[in-house]
């Protein structure tokens, strides 16, 4: 379903992203595990269009995205979940849910998404008319997440879903990450929880200092003594 070949990717002087290669099937969940400014967060910026590379490519179910503009990219099934969730503080949840649906014209079916990611997310339903700002942080996450989906993702780019939150809280984020995939919708997780994302994903890439230094299932990388010692402690 995803392609990304080769990319390389420049802060004016800093090269970022140094020739990232990784490859995502539809149905899995991928997770990309590595430290804090390793690149994670710039190779889902570049896939979803808001960076461009310098080279290289990022192709989706065939087609060659990497020179379209973010909010195409996300009218053919692509959509992020940022870090730090991102969402509209002064608007209400609907309003927030509404906007996540902004590239569709459907409004029967819109309303019907909306009742969907309610049932998903039963607390957002009960505080629909709440300021999106006054959310706690779990609670915004899943806003963020509900946000996403009202745009009906065939993949889903999500950055770091569970910085910040309780330990409970992070469970059920990645039991939800879990129903959303077995319904039907592709995830590219980064993740610094590498246990959490390691036990919920299929495949899974390593990314230090821009590059991709380890990959395989992530059974393999769960088992590996070099990835136990860096990021599973132990």
């Amino acid at each position: 379903m995803l392609v990304v070949n080769n990319i390389d990717v420049y802060y004016g002087a800093i090269h970022a992203l140094k020739g990232i290669s990784l490859a995502v099937n539809e149905g899995e969940i991928v997770t990309l595990i590595g430290a804090n400014g390793a690149g994670k967060s710039t190779t889902l910026r570049t896939i979803s269009g808001l960076i461009r590379p310098q080279s290289g490519q990022v192709e989706f179910e065939g087609n060659v995205i990497s020179n379209m503009k973010a909010q195409s990219i996300v009218k053919l099934g692509v959509s992020q979940v940022p870090e730090g969730r991102r969402i509209f503080a002064n608007m209400s949840v609907m309003e927030n849910l509404e906007l996540g649906a902004f590239t569709r014209s459907d409004s029967t079916e819109i309303l019907a998404d909306i009742q969907m990611v309610f049932r998903r997310f039963p607390r957002l339903k009960e505080r629909k008319d709440q300021l999106a700002g006054t959310l706690s942080g779990g609670e915004q996450q899943m806003l963020a997440m509900g946000r996403a989906l009202m745009s009906r993702p065939k993949l889903l780019l999500l950055d770091e879903p569970s910085m910040g939150l309780a330990p409970l809280l992070v469970k059920e984020i990645f039991s939800i990450i879990q129903e959303i995939n077995a319904g039907g919708t592709t995830i590219l997780l980064v993740e610094q929880n590498a246990n959490m994302a390691l036990a919920i994903a299929n495949k899974a890439y390593v990314v230090e200092t821009g590059r991709i230094t380890l990959e395989g299932s992530a059974r393999e990388l769960a088992a590996s003594d070099a990835v136990r010692k860096a990021y599973l402690g132990g």
